[in-house]
Formats: structure tokens, C-alpha cells, sequence
């Protein structure tokens, strides 16, 4: 039996009208039967039908797949300006040790050459000193010089592009964990601001059944007017406190949407918790030490320091001596009485510095405050970074205890809210006390709430200074 050719055709990624469905749409489905039709049986009809279906389904899950915060932190390293901005200044670095590592190398460099005095022979009788005579004269050739020694300065000079290398390096590290960091804080706060959004949405549906018993009885005379306006009240409050909450969800969003760069998918994908952080340790002494061996800024500013010292060295060692090889050579195209057909020579030069008008010593000079400058960078880094790492770790650890703390007042606040609605419901207590009682249990809720998306915060804190968010 001859099989049927089928015709290749794109599968659709959702439905018709782009929206995100577990089935096919109507026109999905026809033009999978008007591409099979000409070629295929009914089987083969079938066939392409659960196709369509499974192509959905699967592109459906794939679009409502949860946002990981690695997936986020991904597409923000890629698509952030700082970072490209970082990495350019990076390779800007590593040319300056080509630029650096060229003194090592020969030059060598071709000349054409062509005179015409108007004259066999004539003069010069000023500027610089040089051959006077000058002859009509036309050549071509070329020229090497080839550095033997410079008493270390080249050296100096690659290892203080080798330093700013390391300097632009460091930052561009430095920069990738603070651009980390801010995803972290976004996303986090993403999550807390949709979990308020929610505890704010079950209170308003909790006071509206309190308002609408309330309302009942009172107009049954069971009730006073200010009950009824109270639970009124309780109401509108928890309708501001879900106007506040929906406020904070959009300004999260629209910080994390720019952070990653796409301002559509937040829309689509909903974000995962990520996993729980590691255990806190007992004491922060290690984590000092840590940071002090980690932290991308600290090296930074040693690196800097290392490469202004260089380059001191190498300012220093420009006024001694240099020992070069110079080489020429070529050939003279037109005859001339007065030179061969062709030329070559060689030579070695000694160039000693003797006066420049206390221009390296001035050099030497910068770069050696420059040194001294970096160096007071770096302590005072070192210092900051003590500090920042004791205060992250003192805010992590009671973060961590807050979350044991609201649930106890979790607790509680639910407890006395059950009290307060019986005995409002016995006709026993005002919704003054009832309306408190909701209060308290929607503040312990939103402190619940909220706990452990703050400590997971905090160990992101935690974990920046210490060098260790990367």
C-alpha cells in the first residue's frame, strides 16, 4: 500500500485568538483537516486531531509554567544594561595588556620615499639638527626597532594593565550581585505583595458576611445603627487595604518586569517560591572572614592599588637608560652618482634620560598617591564590609524569629476573633469590640504573611555581603 505524503505545515501554539487554552481552538482544528485532507485518510485525520491536542496542551503548560527566580535571574544577567556596560568596560581592560604587552615586540614598519629640491644638491640651514645635504632621490624601504632593555619598565607597565584588568574584572562581578540582589528583592516582594493582596481578599469577604448580618439584624431592631455603620467601616477598610496591597503588587511587578526585561511574561507565568535558604549560622565571625576573601568591591579596590603602585615603578624606572636595535634597509629604484642601488644598515642606540623638566619624577609622584589614595579605599572597604556583614547577619537572625513570633500572634489573634464573634453573635459584646478583634487578626495575618518572605530577604542581604550571591 502507498502511503500518503503529508504536507508539512506549523503546529499552532495556542488558540486562535492567542490565548493560553488547554484545547484548540475551532480554526486550529480546520486547518489541520484542510491540511490533511487532500493527502490523508480518516485515520490519518485522527491522527493529526490528537496531534493538534497535544501540541496545545503541551504549549499551554509550557506558557503557564511558574517563573523560577533562576529563570529570572537569567534573562536579567542577559538583557541588563549594567551588565553588557560591565563586561565592555572588561575587554576595554584586557586591550590595554595588548596595548601594554606590544613594548616587547619589534616595530617594523615600510617607507616610499621621493625628494625633488629643484636642484642636484642643496641645504638646510635651520631647524633640527640633521644631514644638510639633501639630493634628488626616490626609495623604498623598511625600518625595525626592537627593544632589548628598559631597566623594567615595560614590565611595570604590563603588570599595572594586568592589575586594571583585574580591577575591571572584579566590578564587573560586583555589578552582576547587585543586579542579582535587586531581582532577589523584587521577586520576593512580588510573592509578599500577592500573599497580602490575598489576606486583605479573604478579610473583605469575612467583614461583608459580618456587615450583611449586622445589617440584618439591625433592621430587625436587634441591632443599633452604629453597629451597622461600624461593620460598614470594617468593610471600606478592607477594601483600602486591597486597593494598597493591589498598589504594591503592580509597583513590584513593574520593578522586576524591568529588572529581567520583558514586560509581557509576568503577565502569563506566575512566580514559584524558591527554595527554602540555607540554615543561618551561629555566629557571624566566618562570615566576616568570608566577605573579607569574597567580595568583588574589596578586590576591586586592591587590584586598583596594585596597579597604581605599577605604575609608580614604572614612572620611576622611565628615567633610566633604554638599549634598543634599529635596523634599516631598502633599494633605490632610479640611479643616482651619489647612492647605491641598494642600502642596509644597523645599530644599537642607548637613550639616558637626562632632563625633562621634572616630568617622570612628576609621574612617579601621581601614581604613588594614586596608590596611597586606593589604599585608603581598601581599609575603608574593609571596614564597611565588617560592619555590613555583622548587620545583615543581626537582621537576618531576627527576621528568622519573627516568623515564630507572628505565628504565636497569628494564633492568638485568631483565638480571640472566634471569642469576639461568639459573643457578638449572643448579642453580648458591640461590633466596636468584634471590629477590633478583626483588626487584630488581620495585622497578625499580614505579619505571618509576610515573615518569611522578609527573612528570605534578609539572607539574600546576608549573602551579598558576604560575597557569596553570584
Amino acid at each position: 500500500m502507498k502511503m500518503p505524503r503529508f504536507s508539512s505545515f506549523w503546529l499552532p501554539a495556542g488558540n486562535c485568538r492567542g490565548a493560553v487554552s488547554l484545547r484548540p481552538c475551532e480554526h486550529d482544528m480546520e486547518r489541520a483537516q484542510r491540511v490533511c485532507a487532500p493527502t490523508a485518510t480518516n485515520g490519518f485525520r485522527v491522527g493529526y486531531r490528537v496531534i493538534v491536542l497535544l501540541c496545545a496542551a503541551w504549549n499551554a503548560a509550557a506558557a503557564e509554567a511558574p517563573l523560577t527566580l533562576s529563570e529570572a535571574r537569567d534573562m536579567a544577567l542577559k538583557s541588563h544594561p549594567r551588565i553588557t556596560t560591565a563586561q565592555l568596560r572588561a575587554l576595554i581592560a584586557q586591550q590595554g595588556i595588548m596595548q601594554a604587552r606590544a613594548g616587547y615586540f619589534p616595530t617594523l614598519a615600510a617607507n616610499a620615499t621621493a625628494i625633488y629640491s629643484g636642484e642636484s644638491v642643496t641645504r638646510i640651514a635651520s631647524g633640527q639638527i640633521s644631514n644638510s645635504q639633501i639630493f634628488d632621490h626616490t626609495g623604498v624601504g623598511a625600518t625595525l626597532s626592537l627593544l632589548v632593555t628598559d631597566f623594567g619598565r615595560t614590565a611595570n607597565l604590563n603588570e599595572a594593565a594586568k592589575s586594571r584588568a583585574r580591577a575591571a574584572e572584579a566590578d564587573a562581578l560586583a555589578t552582576r550581585a547587585q543586579i542579582l540582589l535587586q531581582v532577589d528583592g523584587a521577586y520576593l516582594e512580588v510573592l509578599k505583595s500577592n500573599a497580602v493582596r490575598g489576606v486583605a481578599e479573604k478579610t473583605l469577604a469575612v467583614r461583608q458576611a459580618v456587615f450583611a448580618r449586622t445589617r440584618a439584624l439591625a433592621q430587625n431592631q436587634l441591632r443599633s445603627e452604629l453597629d451597622q455603620r461600624l461593620a460598614q467601616v470594617s468593610v471600606d477598610e478592607a477594601r483600602l487595604l486591597i486597593d494598597a496591597a493591589e498598589k504594591d503588587l503592580q509597583s513590584a511587578l513593574t520593578t522586576l518586569s524591568n529588572l529581567i526585561g520583558d514586560n509581557a511574561i509576568l503577565n502569563t507565568r506566575p512566580l514559584e517560591l524558591p527554595p527554602v535558604p540555607a540554615a543561618l549560622p551561629a555566629d557571624f565571625s566566618p562570615l566576616t572572614a568570608l566577605a573579607l576573601a569574597q567580595r568583588p568591591e574589596l578586590a576591586r579596590y586592591r587590584a586598583e592599588a596594585d596597579a597604581a603602585r605599577a605604575s609608580a615603578r614604572a614612572a620611576r624606572d622611565a628615567r633610566l637608560p633604554t638599549i634598543s636595535i634599529m635596523a634599516a634597509g631598502g633599494y633605490i629604484p632610479i640611479e643616482h652618482p651619489q647612492f647605491d642601488t641598494k642600502y642596509a644598515a644597523g645599530g644599537v642606540n642607548l637613550n639616558l634620560p637626562l632632563f625633562a623638566g621634572g616630568l617622570y619624577r612628576s609621574r612617579q609622584r601621581e601614581a604613588e598617591l594614586q596608590a596611597s589614595v586606593a589604599d585608603a579605599a581598601t581599609q575603608e572597604t574593609i571596614n564597611t564590609i565588617t560592619r555590613d556583614v555583622r548587620l545583615a547577619w543581626l537582621e537576618a537572625v531576627h527576621a528568622r524569629e519573627r516568623i515564630g513570633l507572628t505565628a504565636s500572634l497569628l494564633e492568638n489573634a485568631n483565638a480571640a476573633l472566634t471569642l469576639a464573634r461568639a459573643r457578638f453573635d449572643q448579642g453580648l459584646t458591640s461590633t466596636v469590640e468584634l471590629t477590633q478583634a478583626e483588626l487584630a487578626q488581620t495585622s497578625a495575618e499580614i505579619a505571618q504573611s509576610t515573615a518569611d518572605y522578609a527573612y528570605r530577604v534578609r539572607r539574600d542581604i546576608l549573602d551579598f555581603q558576604t560575597g557569596t550571591l553570584r
